[in-house]
């Protein structure tokens, strides 16, 4: 086979398969820049709940937590559903404790958890599920379970991920995130963790894209080189 005849077949496949990637990354790259960054990341879904000062008479005594949670890391006095928490960080784990009466307070079951999620939520709409995960899905992977799961109706299908251990909002998704996902998934090309930018098929497709750059250049080059001898001959 003559060498133009094995670049061109060669310039052709490898051009074929390198374009359907960069269409879509093109296609991901046009979602990426329509839908703003604050959008994808669901912060007006979450109440903007502004700081006020706590009265602390009458709450458990912060060292009197070293005998509720033993080994005693560290403590967070904040207000959930109307009153105030302590968060506790200890050997055993996170904990959560009534801050009046040093009850604990976790693991919350079904109704602490729609009661903390619909006391964050910005919007109107209602919750629909209460499910709690023992496993985590893939929109949230890597995040320690059990969770609350707590979706709400309305637009995108808003979702609030709830912990059973400290009532914090441990993440929140929607359908516009979830297209996101699967935009950027497409868009570096990890189909498992969704979060390797360096993996070896980008990189493979990157070497593939100049292959095809070096056979169309070495193409084009013949192609004018052919085109001067013709005119040459013509003369």
């Amino acid at each position: 086979m003559r060498w133009p005849a094995l670049a061109r077949r060669l310039h052709k496949w490898l051009a074929l398969v390198v374009g359907i990637q960069a269409v879509l990354w093109m296609l991901g790259g046009l979602y990426m820049a329509a839908v703003h960054i604050d959008i994808i990341h669901g912060d007006r879904l979450v109440k903007a709940v502004p700081p006020r000062p706590l009265p602390v008479a009458g709450l458990v005594e912060p060292a009197h937590l070293a005998h509720l949670a033993p080994g005693l890391k560290s403590a967070r006095l904040e207000v959930q559903a109307g009153r105030p928490v302590y968060v506790v960080d200890a050997e055993a784990g996170r904990a959560l404790f009534d801050a009046r009466s040093g009850r604990k307070l976790s693991p919350l079951g079904e109704a602490e958890a729609r009661a903390r999620a619909k006391a964050l939520f910005a919007e109107d709409g209602e919750i629909v599920s209460a499910t709690l995960l023992t496993k985590a899905p893939l929109e949230i992977q890597g995040r320690a379970t059990p969770i609350w799961r707590v979706e709400f109706e309305g637009a995108w299908r808003p979702t609030f991920y709830i912990s059973p251990q400290t009532g914090e909002l441990v993440s929140r998704r929607h359908d516009l995130w979830r297209a996101f996902d699967v935009v950027w998934m497409l868009h570096i090309m990890d189909y498992e963790g969704r979060t390797d930018v360096n993996n070896p098929l980008l990189r493979a497709f990157t070497w593939l894209a100049v292959g095809s750059a070096v056979t169309g250049g070495w193409l084009l080059f013949y192609s004018f080189r052919r085109r001067r001898r013709r005119r040459g001959a013509v003369a």
